[in-house]
């Protein structure tokens, strides 16, 4: 070890000027290098823990993590919290206990505490407070929706209603950024809004952007397709369902994206009320029948003869003879009455008609044709020859479209009048550059993590690779001989000659300092101009 540092020491000292500062200088940036390679192998890796907060949950965030001596970073304007990769999902349950984020407004955490002394209007404004919340934590959920707010009118509950027609209405303001929602999202949000409050309709549900655009009024359903902008997303809803199932079926049977369909669909827009009634004479049925019997008696006595007065009007005491008999009227009279009423059979029928029945539909379908593996023999990397279909073939692909479609051609009608199938070959289709952006700034993105993660290792072996680089082409600066005394003649040669040394010198030197023996002979063997 003495050896090593003697050696060292020696080192040092044979070197000149520049040579100790340029390895000081190096040894000073291997040191660097190392201790930031070793202090960036320590440090945590940071992930996101919440995004897209609000001020309040930010601050009670970054509160908690204070108190309990997390390490965290703020990113993207306050709204971004970072934390140690494996504390990520704990902090977030932890969090979460309690209550956190809570997102922008009240939930129904407002009624988490008793409330005691509260009147009727006060709870339903709390519970209209945390339904609003509650949606706006729900709608900010979405992909690309940075922040949302809900505001929902209901109709005051009266005994008495003066006005019926009065709904229930809804305000969705939703903050996109620099993006837009598509058409499926704001339905869902619509829908949400509407199924979470009652007596709301998907219709009385207005959403708006933070550019001031009124995104739910193109959506709004019209039963009777009063409007254009009805009839219009009504024919297109139509086409698009039968394309698809044309085109799902073809891909199945030649490949997907080798079929192209369109369909042209005539969508009947009126709405039509037909009242009937039809009368049958032959179809009589009895409504009513009545029948009524009456019988009628009478009977008549009259006398032959006789005195008139009182003895006529006498009754005599009987005698031996009879009377004779008096003579009698009798008479009776039946009658019967029956009453039959018959209905006519009649038809009544009422038929009311919406509009959206499909009177016509027409459809374009474009195929590609198919390619033939190249023949034995070929070069490799010859591209397969396109095969033409069949006239048969093609044929029985239009009745299967047709088919599909549910068309019924009129007699005589050839199917090409319904369907237009051809066989073309395709164009490339060429990306988009929405697509190749999208593409290039994940390469980027990954080329950055890559280099982020190699970048301190590289750049410590470059500094060692350029302080070994510099230190081989650095050599020892000769030490200059220590002359004693050197006459004068020795002195005029030496300067004649232009060596550093000579056999003179060298004698003199030995003879003068012996210390001077080393450093003079490697200076005359390494001498170019020197001969043996």
């Amino acid at each position: 070890m003495k050896n090593f540092a003697s050696s060292l020491v020696a080192l040092w000292t044979q070197l000149g000027l520049n040579q100790r500062v340029s390895l000081v200088v190096a040894t000073v940036a291997v040191v660097a290098g190392l201790v930031a390679v070793v202090l960036w192998s320590h440090r945590p890796d940071y992930q996101l823990l919440y995004a897209r907060l609000g001020d309040k949950d930010s601050a009670a965030i970054i509160g908690y993590l204070q108190t309990q001596n997390i390490p965290h970073q703020i990113a993207a304007g306050g709204s971004a919290v970072q934390v140690p990769a494996d504390q990520v999902y704990k902090l977030r349950m932890d969090l979460a206990s309690k209550g956190l984020p809570g997102g922008d407004g009240v939930g129904f955490e407002i009624f988490d505490k008793g409330q005691f002394g509260l009147s009727d209007f006060v709870q339903r404004t709390n519970y209209l407070r945390a339904l609003q919340g509650e949606l706006a934590r729900t709608i900010s959920q979405l992909a690309g929706v940075r922040a949302a707010r809900v505001m929902i009118v209901q109709p005051e509950n009266r005994l008495l209603l003066t006005d019926q027609g009065v709904k229930a209405t809804a305000s969705v303001f939703v903050d996109m950024g620099g993006s837009r929602l598509e058409t499926d999202q704001v339905n869902a949000i619509r829908h949400l809004v509407a199924n979470a409050v009652q007596g709301l309709g998907p219709d009385q549900v207005a959403i708006v952007d933070n550019r001031g655009r009124v995104l739910s009024e193109e959506l709004k359903q019209d039963p009777t397709l009063g409007s254009a902008t009805s009839q219009m997303r009504y024919k297109q809803q139509v086409e698009d369902y039968l394309a698809k199932k044309v085109e799902s079926m073809l891909a199945t049977v030649i490949g997907p994206g080798n079929a192209v369909v369109r369909v042209s669909a005539e969508i009947d827009t009126e709405a039509t009320t037909l009242q009937s009634e039809k009368y049958d004479p032959e179809g009589q049925v009895v409504r009513s029948q009545t029948a009524t019997e009456d019988v009628t008696n009478s009977s008549e006595t009259r006398s032959t003869g006789g005195a008139t007065g009182v003895s006529a009007n006498v009754p005599e005491k009987a005698t031996g003879d009879s009377a004779a008999p008096r003579p009698a009227s009798v008479s009776e009279q039946n009658r019967k009455n029956r009453t039959t009423t018959y209905e006519i059979n009649r038809i009544t029928t009422n038929t009311t008609r919406a509009p959206g029945t499909i009177r016509n539909v027409t459809a374009s379908v474009l195929i590609a044709p198919r390619f033939a593996a190249p023949p034995a023999g070929t070069a490799p990397g010859t591209p397969p020859a396109a095969q033409k279909r069949t006239p048969e073939e093609l044929n029985a692909l239009r009745q299967v479209v047709v088919n599909a479609l549910g068309l019924k051609p009129a007699a005589g009608q050839p199917l090409e009048a319904l369907v237009a199938l051809q066989e073309m070959t395709f164009a490339a289709e060429p990306v988009s550059e929405q697509v190749q952006a999208i593409q290039q700034e994940n390469r980027l993105q990954g080329w950055f993590e890559t280099a982020r993660q190699w970048t301190a290792l590289i750049a410590a072996g470059a500094v060692l690779l350029i302080f070994l680089r510099v230190l081989s082409k650095q050599k020892p600066e000769p030490v200059p001989v220590e002359i004693l005394a050197m006459p004068g003649d020795l002195a005029a040669r030496t300067l004649q000659n232009g060596s550093a040394v000579t056999p003179e010198m060298l004698n003199q030197l030995i003879r003068q300092k012996p210390a001077n023996i080393g450093t003079a002979l490697r200076d005359w063997v390494g001498a170019p101009g020197t001969k043996n």
